[in-house]
C-alpha cells in the first residue's frame, strides 16, 4: 500500500471511529459547542485585537463555522466565490497554483516562481503561509472563520498585504469538555465521475488547563475532464508548398497511451493538531502542526477547440503538492498590555510533470517558413537523425517560510491605546524546472542533463523586517482617530542558472552549439574560474574553466554577479520605506458605525533572470475609503458597505517574453474605483445573506514593450493604451443565500439556496505583443475574455439533536463558468484552455456530533 494509500485509510478510519464514538461518550453527555448564529456578534481579529465585526473600522468580511459548514466548504474556489472583492488567477486551474488578487489589483502573469511577490497576504492563524508561485489551498474543516481584509494591510501585516489579506483562523482547543464531529460525503459530478471525503475532529481536554485538538481528512475530487485521442503532425524540414511553409510531412505522434476519461481528478490528505496549555492564569502556549499531501492528475483547463471538458495531451501530467506548517503562539500580559510573540515555519515541496507540446505545435507553425522546428533547431539523437520534438517539463518547488512577530497591546478599554511590534521573515525557494526532448542528443543537451533541453536550476531568498504600530484614540465617546505606520526593509536575492547547454568539444566553440543553436543563453553565460563569462572568455580565447554551480543540480552558475575572492554570488534586490493608515471612526446613533479610511500598501521589488532585463521596483497601493456598518431591526439585519479609489503607482506585470521567458518590469500607474456591500437578515425560519462589489480598474499611462519612464512608449504604439481596463477581475461580483428551517418532530428541517454571479473579465491586459517572427497580435483578444456566468446551488436536509443528513445540488443548471484562460507558452495563442468551475454536482453528506 502507498504512503497516500495508507494515510487516506487513517483518515477513513478515524472520521468511522468518530462515528462510533456516540455509544461511548453517553457516559459524559456535555453538548458541543453551539454554531454562531449568522447574526450573532462575530468576533474577529482584524486589528490584531478581538472586536466585533459591526466596530471594526475597515472593510471586513467573515464566513463563520456555521456559514462555512453551510455552505459546505472546503477549498479557496468555494470560499473566494463568497468573498465578493476576492478575484484569483488559476494557473494551469490544478489546486495550489491560484494567484489570489483583491479589489482589481491585477496585472495578470503572475505565478512564476521567479517572479513577483504576491499582493494579497494569507494566513493561517497568526502565522503567514502566502507563497509565490500559487496559494497554500488549506482545507477548510473545524474553521472558526475565514476573514476578508479588503485594502491595504501594510501596517499591521506587511509586504504581501498591498491589496488586501484573507485569514484562515482555526478553532482553538477547549479545557472544557471533550466533544468531536465526523462528517462524511459523497458526491457523483455530471459528465465526470465520483468523489467524496471523510473528516473528523476530536477536542481532547488533557487537564483542567491542557486540551489537544486534532483533525484528520481525506478528499477525492473526481474527474470530468476528458483526454481525447488526437494526433499532432511536424515538418520535415524539407519540403515546402507553393506559398513557402513546410510541408506537414515529418514526424507524427498520437497520444494513444495517456487516452483516458474523468482526467482530472485530485485526492488530498492531511490533519491539524494544536495543544493549548495555560501556564496560569495570565499566561497560554499553543503549539500546532499542520500536514497536507495534495496530488492532482490530469490537466485543469479544457481545449474549447477539442471539444466541452476535452483535451488532447500527450505526456503525464500530474502534481503533488505536500506541506507541513509548525506553529507557536504564546499569549500573556505585562502588567495588564497583552504580549503576543507567533513564530511558525512552513516547508512546501510540489513536483509535477506538464505536456508542452503545444509548444512544439506553435513554433512548427511560426518557424513554417524555414522547415519549422525540424529545419530552424536543431532537434537531433546522437545519430544526427531528427526526433520528436515535443517537450515533456518536469519540475519542483522546495519552498521554506520562517516568520517571527513580537507584539503588545495596551488594554482595549483605554481611551488611547495602541498595538505595536516587530516582524521578521525568511523565505527560499529551491527551484527547478526541466523541458525535456526524448533521445535528444547529448551533445545538444544542457551539460550534465542528457534529453534536457533547457534546465533552470535556482535559489531565491525574500527577507523582510519590519516594526509596525497603530494608536487610538476616543476623541468622544463615540468619536474615534486611528493612525499606524510600518517601517519596513525587503532583501531579496537570486542565484542559480537557467537555460541551454553548450558542447565543451573544441573549447566549447564547437556548432551547433546546443539543440536551439544559442550562443549567448545558458551555460555560455556561466562563469569562469577568472570571472568571464563563457561567451566572452571563448571570444577571447581565454580560459574557459567553468566555476562549479552554485546551486547543486545545475551545471553552471549564469544568474549572479562575480565578485573577486568571493566567487559568484547572488543578485539582488533591497528597499525600504514606510506604510502608513489613517481612520476616523464615528457611531451616530446606536448600531451604526461610520469610517473614513486613507491607507498606503507595497510590494517588494525583485530580480529579473535575464541578465539583460534590469531588475524591477517595488509597486505601492494607495486606498481611500468611506465605509458604514450598521445593526438594525434589534439586530436582525446587518448592512455594511464601503466605496473606495485606490491609485496603485507603477504596477508591477509579469509576462511571457522571448522564448516564452517571464519577465517582470514596473508597468504604469493605474486607478481602482470600486464599491462593496455585505448583509444579512435573521427572520428566525428564513435567514437571507448576501454580498457584492463593483470594480473600475483601468490603467491612466500607457503600457509600453519596455521600462519607459515617460510613458510614451517612444511614440510607438503601446501594449495597452490609457484607459485599458485591468485583466482577471470582473466589473461586477455577487452572491446571496437564502436558508428557510422548520421544525418537523424532533429534527428541523431545511432547504437552502445559493446564488452566485460574476461578469465577464479581460485574460490579459495587453492589446498588442508580437510573435517570435515579429508578427502582431492581440494578446488580450487571442487568449479570449473570460465569459460572464452565473452558478446556483441548492441544498435540503434536516438536523436531529446530534446528526445531520443533507441532500445537495452544486451548480444545478451545469454552468460553464470560466475561472480562468492559459495558454502554455507567449506564442501558443492556438490553444487557449478554460478553466472552469465543476460541472453539476450532486451529493450526500452525513454530520454527527459527540
Amino acid at each position: 500500500m502507498s504512503s497516500f494509500a495508507h494515510r487516506a485509510v487513517v483518515a477513513a478510519l478515524l472520521s468511522s471511529a468518530v462515528f462510533a464514538m456516540p455509544a461511548f461518550a453517553q457516559t459524559a453527555p456535555a453538548p458541543a459547542p453551539a454554531p454562531v448564529d449568522d447574526n450573532a456578534d462575530i468576533v474577529v481579529t482584524a486589528t490584531k485585537r478581538s472586536e466585533s465585526l459591526q466596530n471594526v473600522p475597515i472593510s471586513v468580511q467573515a464566513l463563520t463555522t456555521k456559514k462555512l459548514d453551510e455552505l459546505n466548504i472546503t477549498s479557496f474556489k468555494q470560499y473566494a466565490q463568497q468573498l465578493t472583492s476576492v478575484s484569483f488567477q488559476a494557473l494551469g486551474g490544478t489546486p495550489g497554483t491560484n494567484v489570489i488578487y483583491m479589489r482589481g489589483i491585477a496585472s495578470g502573469g503572475d505565478g512564476n516562481h521567479s517572479g513577483t511577490l504576491p499582493s494579497v497576504g494569507v494566513y493561517l492563524d497568526e502565522q503567514p503561509v502566502t507563497t509565490i508561485g500559487g496559494n497554500l489551498d488549506v482545507h477548510i474543516y473545524d474553521v472558526a472563520r475565514i476573514e476578508s481584509l479588503s485594502g491595504p494591510q501594510g501596517t499591521l501585516y506587511g509586504a504581501s498585504s498591498e491589496a488586501g489579506t484573507i485569514r484562515i483562523i482555526s478553532n482553538k482547543p477547549d479545557t472544557s469538555h471533550f466533544y468531536g464531529r465526523a462528517d462524511v460525503e459523497g458526491n457523483h459530478v455530471s459528465k465526470g465521475g465520483f468523489g467524496g471525503k471523510a473528516e473528523g475532529m476530536i477536542n481532547l481536554p488533557l487537564s483542567a488547563s491542557a486540551a489537544l485538538r486534532v483533525i484528520g481528512y481525506y478528499q477525492r475530487d473526481a474527474g470530468y475532464i476528458d483526454n481525447v485521442p488526437g494526433t499532432r503532425q511536424f515538418c520535415g524540414g524539407v519540403n515546402f508548398d507553393a506559398a513557402g511553409n513546410c510541408v506537414k510531412d515529418g514526424i507524427a505522434v498520437n497520444n494513444a497511451a495517456f487516452v483516458k476519461k474523468d482526467y482530472n481528478d485530485t485526492e488530498i490528505a492531511g490533519g491539524r493538531a494544536a495543544l493549548k496549555v495555560d501556564l496560569d492564569s495570565n499566561w497560554t502556549v499553543t503549539p500546532s502542526v499542520m500536514y497536507q499531501d495534495t496530488r492532482s492528475h490530469g490537466s485543469y483547463g479544457y481545449d474549447p477547440k477539442v471539444g466541452d471538458l476535452k483535451v488532447q495531451h500527450f505526456f503525464p501530467e500530474f502534481r503533488r503538492d505536500r506541506f507541513i506548517q509548525a506553529g507557536l503562539t504564546i499569549e500573556g500580559k505585562v502588567g495588564n498590555w497583552d504580549l503576543t510573540y507567533a513564530g511558525a515555519y512552513l516547508d512546501r515541496k510540489t513536483y509535477q510533470s506538464s505536456d508542452y507540446t503545444d509548444y512544439s505545435e506553435a513554433y512548427d507553425s511560426l518557424y513554417s517558413s524555414a522547415g519549422g522546428l525540424a529545419g530552424y533547431f536543431y532537434y537531433r539523437d546522437n545519430a544526427g537523425r531528427t526526433i520528436d520534438p515535443r517537450q515533456q517539463v518536469i519540475g519542483s518547488d522546495h519552498f521554506k517560510k520562517l516568520s517571527q512577530e513580537l507584539r503588545v497591546a495596551s488594554p482595549s478599554t483605554d481611551r488611547f491605546r495602541i498595538v505595536a511590534g516587530a516582524f521578521y521573515q525568511r523565505q527560499s525557494n529551491d527551484i527547478y524546472q526541466d523541458y525535456k526532448i526524448a533521445n535528444l542528443a547529448t551533445t545538444l543537451s544542457v551539460n550534465g542533463s542528457p534529453g534536457t533541453l533547457w534546465l533552470t536550476k535556482q535559489y531565491r531568498v525574500d527577507k523582510d523586517y519590519a516594526l509596525f504600530g497603530e494608536a487610538s484614540f476616543d476623541i468622544t465617546p463615540t468619536l474615534t482617530a486611528s493612525a499606524g505606520g510600518r517601517a519596513y526593509i525587503y532583501d531579496n536575492s537570486l542565484i542559480g542558472f537557467f537555460g541551454f547547454g553548450r558542447d565543451p568539444a573544441g573549447g566549447f566553440n564547437t556548432t551547433p552549439y546546443n539543440a536551439a543553436g544559442s550562443s549567448r543563453t545558458g551555460v555560455a553565460g556561466c562563469f569562469t574560474t577568472n570571472g568571464t563569462r563563457l561567451r566572452d572568455a571563448v571570444a577571447a580565447g581565454g580560459s574557459t574553466t567553468l566555476l562549479p554551480p552554485a546551486v547543486a543540480g545545475g551545471p553552471c552558475t549564469n544568474l549572479g554577479t562575480f565578485a573577486a575572492g568571493a566567487g559568484v554570488q547572488p543578485v539582488t534586490a533591497s528597499g525600504q520605506g514606510v506604510t502608513y493608515r489613517f481612520n476616523l471612526s464615528w457611531k451616530p446613533v446606536t448600531g451604526v458605525l461610520l469610517y473614513g479610511t486613507a491607507s498606503r500598501g507595497f510590494r517588494p521589488g525583485g530580480i529579473n533572470r535575464r541578465a539583460d532585463v534590469p531588475p524591477y521596483g517595488a509597486d505601492f497601493l494607495t486606498n481611500y475609503e468611506l465605509g458604514a456598518k450598521t445593526t438594525l431591526l434589534g439586530g436582525k439585519l446587518r448592512l455594511n458597505g464601503a466605496i473606495y479609489q485606490q491609485n496603485w503607482d507603477k504596477f508591477q506585470f509579469a509576462f511571457l517574453g522571448l522564448n516564452s521567458f517571464t519577465q517582470i518590469q514596473n508597468g504604469p500607474n493605474a486607478r481602482i474605483r470600486g464599491a462593496e456591500i455585505q448583509g444579512s437578515l435573521n427572520l428566525r425560519a428564513l435567514s437571507l445573506s448576501g454580498s457584492a462589489s463593483y470594480t473600475d480598474a483601468k490603467t491612466t499611462q500607457n503600457l509600453c514593450f519596455a521600462a519607459d519612464p515617460t510613458f510614451t512608449c517612444g511614440g510607438a504604439t503601446p501594449s495597452a493604451p490609457a484607459g485599458t481596463r485591468l485583466p482577471i477581475t470582473p466589473q461586477f461580483k455577487a452572491s446571496g443565500t437564502a436558508r428557510y428551517s422548520v421544525p418537523i418532530g424532533t429534527a428541523k428541517a431545511y432547504g437552502q439556496g445559493v446564488v452566485s454571479y460574476q461578469s465577464s473579465a479581460s485574460s490579459d491586459v495587453r492589446t498588442l505583443a508580437f510573435t517570435p517572427t515579429g508578427v502582431p497580435y492581440n494578446p488580450a483578444a487571442t487568449l479570449g475574455r473570460l465569459a460572464a456566468f452565473t452558478t446556483a446551488d441548492f441544498a435540503i436536509g434536516a438536523d436531529f439533536s446530534r446528526f445531520s443528513l443533507e441532500l445537495f445540488l452544486q451548480n444545478a443548471f451545469d454552468a460553464r463558468g470560466q475561472l480562468s484562460r492559459f495558454q502554455q507558452c507567449g506564442s501558443c495563442g492556438q490553444r487557449p484552455y478554460i478553466v472552469p468551475v465543476t460541472p453539476q454536482t450532486i451529493g450526500v453528506r452525513l454530520h454527527t456530533d459527540f
